[in-house]
């Protein structure tokens, strides 16, 4: 019996049987589509080519054997596209490894594709807080990073899109400061073109900082209203007047930059969604942020979430655009044994990068003489050393040696911080949050006092 995970390899099999045929083509596509049967998309003028259209339907009628049931009847294998553009459709798509004119393309029933890797923004920073698990901390950890930023007289610009966990919002705002709407209320209207009514009335300031500003974008607005109706909605692709497609992501990003025009923030914080579903994968592949911070508890789902993240990105050939953004954060470190908790975790962590992120270095050459040191405490001439971006595992600067964030119970929760932070002093929150923190302010070369 064939299954999903089987029909790549088979494909390729089958492929590189007939290389020389496949090399004659500028391109070709395996369409993968929604229910994981397989089609190949060849250009239009193969259609009418004596030669190679029987070829093709040969190898079709092969592959279609091997991967049942996994593929169509072999008459209705093959579709014929003008050009390669049109076919994607942008459907998620990747290179077949070993081919260069053959991609993989994904028909997926959602938009979290993960894999095309938005540049760093140009604007001002923005960091997000992501995490595989909940409950790690992560949005308490945002909005205290929010509160010291402010205090250091930045202005901060907050947005919450754990659309479908709401709450951060709540510990930064007083219930008398809370908008009229949110993101989903504009996601929604913005489908009908009816959102910029909406620009003024979802931006709030919270109370908490004398020195800075903090504006949050909350999720929803004071008043919920069909809060799951409408978030059933968000994730629709607006198809504007000249039939364009525009996907939720691209429609979150143009609310996030026109925002960002508004208010001119020093620094965005974007609270993302956990786990590896469409928020998420926008949050993190979508909006350019410049720092990506990936909170981690040690034990065995954490690491084996991001190893399943970091093998995809290695798979789409996409892991150089995103991985110099990357900071693993420790998250609620138990105030008892420490060091061994964070050891282990670092140990794990590194683990994971080297298999899937990091880049592999080659031993040096036995004749390596001179007094070049390579950063990797090797000494090498200065014509056999090895470019390579990797780190070793006490690297306190490498994207796996965590930022830790201490447990402590005045901070186990959203729901009192808002109190919390009003009568918190920095030294407390530098005690739990300090290397965090600092980390943002070092990586952002913000210079936020002593923070």
């Amino acid at each position: 019996m064939i299954i999903f995970d089987q029909i790549l390899p088979i494909v390729t099999e089958v492929l590189n049987d007939h290389h020389s045929v496949v090399d004659q083509l500028d391109w070709l596509l395996i369409n993968r589509d929604l229910n994981g049967r397989i089609r190949l998309i060849l250009p239009e003028s193969i259609e009418t080519d004596d030669g190679l259209r029987p070829r093709f339907e040969d190898i079709y009628r092969t592959l279609g054997e091997r991967i049942a049931p996994h593929a169509f009847p072999a008459e209705h294998g093959i579709l014929y596209e003008a050009n390669k553009d049109i076919a994607l459709q942008s459907a998620a798509s990747r290179p077949l490894e070993g081919f260069k004119k053959v991609w993989v393309v994904d028909r997926l029933a959602t938009e979290g594709k993960w894999a095309p890797i938005t540049p760093e923004t140009k604007g001002p920073p923005r960091v997000v807080f992501f995490s595989i698990k909940g409950g790690v901390g992560r949005s308490t950890a945002l909005a205290a990073t929010a509160w010291t930023l402010a205090e250091a007289g930045k202005r901060v610009l907050v947005f919450d899109l754990d659309l479908e966990s709401p709450g951060l919002s709540s510990s930064l705002l007083s219930p008398d400061r809370q908008p009229a709407h949110g993101i989903t209320d504009w996601l929604v209207e913005d489908l009908v073109n009816n959102a910029e009514m909406m620009l003024e009335n979802m931006i709030a300031t919270s109370g908490l900082s004398q020195d800075g500003e903090i504006f949050v974008v909350p999720a929803h607005g004071a008043d919920p209203g069909e809060y799951i109706s409408k978030l059933g909605r968000v994730w629709m692709p607006k198809v504007c007047d000249e039939g364009r497609r525009e996907p939720w992501s691209a429609r979150l990003l143009r609310l996030i930059s026109n925002l960002e025009e508004r208010i001119c923030p020093d620094v965005v914080l974007i609270d993302s969604r956990a786990g590896i579903d469409e928020v998420a994968s926008s949050c993190v592949t979508d909006l350019g942020a410049t720092l990506l911070l990936l909170f981690a508890l040690e034990g065995s789902q954490t690491w084996n979430g991001y190893r399943i993240l970091f093998e995809h990105w290695q798979r789409a050939h996409v892991a150089q655009d995103i991985r110099e953004r990357l900071k693993i954060v420790a998250a609620l470190v138990p105030e008892t044994e420490r060091p061994t908790y964070l050891e282990q975790l670092r140990e794990h962590s590194y683990g994971v990068f080297i298999d899937t992120l990091y880049d592999e270095i080659a031993p040096p050459p036995s004749d390596a003489v001179g007094p070049v040191d390579d950063g990797g405490g090797r000494t090498w001439r200065v014509d056999q050393i090895v470019e390579g971006w990797n780190f070793d595992e006490a690297d306190e600067g490498a994207p796996h040696h965590p930022w830790p964030v201490y447990w402590h119970r005045s901070f186990a929760g959203l729901r009192s911080l808002q109190g919390r932070l009003l009568v918190i002093d920095a030294e407390e929150v530098r005690s739990i949050f300090g290397p965090l923190i600092r980390g943002v302010i070092d990586t952002l070369d913000m210079g936020a006092g002593h923070v």
